[in-house]
C-alpha cells in the first residue's frame, strides 16, 4: 500500500532520512521506532508532502505522490494525526470532527461516521460542544484520530500518539487503534517512542537511528531483539 524507496529528505542543508526504504501492506499495523530525533516524525511528513524528498520515491497504492501536493495525497485516502495532536482549539468538538470532512462528497454519510467515532470515544460525545482546547491531552488525543477517521483514510499515519499521556490513557488509545484497523479495516503506519506499547500492537516494525533504518523484523521478533531490548525497551 505505502512504499519508500532510497528517501532522502533533507532540512536545508541537514540531511534528516538517508536512503530509507519502508514497505506498509494493506490490512497492517506497521510500527517504525526509534530515539528522539532519530527522523521518525519527518518520516511521515516526507510520505505526506508537507517536507518532499530530495531523492527517491514514494508510492501510496501504487501512485507516486513524492512530487505531490498534501491535499492531493489527503484526497488519495493517506491520512495523519500529527504530534502534538493539532485540534482547532476554538472550535467545539463536533466542528473539529466536521472539518475532518472537508474533501468528502458522500455528506449523507458523514452522521454515521460521527455517531462511530462517538462509539469509540464516548468521553467526546459527552464534550461535542466543548472547545477542543479546554479538552484534556488524552481527550485532545482521541479527537485528532477522531478527525482523522471522518475523512475515511485507507492508510492511518499516526505520530506519537502516547506522548505526554498516562498510562491508562495510553493503554486506552491503544486498543482503539486496534479496534479502528480490525472493525474499519484501516492500514496503519503507526511512528512511536513507547516502543514496547508500539510492538505489542504492530505486526512488522522497523528501526530508526540517525536517519537510517537499522534493522527490520516482525513486531513479536523485534521483542525478543536483544539490541531493540536494550536501546528501547529498558531491558
Amino acid at each position: 500500500m505505502l512504499e519508500l524507496r532510497n528517501v532522502d529528505t533533507y532540512y536545508g542543508n541537514i540531511q534528516a532520512l538517508k536512503g530509507i526504504s519502508i514497505d506498509v501492506n494493506e490490512g497492517e499495523i506497521v510500527t517504525l521506532i526509534g530515539a528522539n530525533g532519530a527522523g521518525k516524525s519527518t518520516t511521515l511528513m516526507t510520505v505526506c508532502g508537507v517536507t518532499p524528498p530530495r531523492s527517491g520515491e514514494v508510492y501510496f497504492m501504487g501512485t507516486p505522490i513524492h512530487q505531490m501536493p498534501t491535499e492531493k495525497i489527503v484526497a488519495l485516502g493517506l491520512v495523519q494525526v500529527p504530534e502534538g495532536r493539532r485540534i482547532f482549539p476554538t472550535m467545539s468538538v463536533l466542528e473539529n470532527l466536521e472539518m475532518g470532512t472537508f474533501l468528502r462528497r458522500d455528506k449523507n454519510d458523514i452522521q454515521k461516521d460521527i455517531d462511530y467515532v462517538f462509539d469509540l470515544f464516548p468521553i467526546l460525545a459527552q464534550r461535542r460542544s466543548q472547545m477542543g482546547g479546554t479538552l484534556s491531552g488524552g481527550e485532545q488525543q482521541m479527537l485528532a484520530i477522531s478527525r482523522a477517521l471522518m475523512a475515511r483514510p485507507r492508510l492511518l499515519l499516526l505520530d506519537e500518539p502516547s506522548l505526554g499521556l498516562a498510562p491508562l490513557i495510553i493503554k486506552q488509545i491503544f486498543e482503539i487503534i486496534k479496534k479502528i484497523n480490525q472493525e474499519q479495516k484501516t492500514t496503519v503506519f503507526l511512528v512511536e517512542q513507547n516502543a514496547n506499547q508500539a510492538l505489542k500492537l504492530a505486526d512488522r516494525g522497523y528501526v530508526m537511528e540517525n536517519g537510517h533504518i537499522t534493522l527490520t523484523d516482525t513486531a513479536e521478533n523485534l521483542l525478543d531483539n536483544e539490541q531493540v531490548k536494550s536501546a528501547y525497551l529498558g531491558l
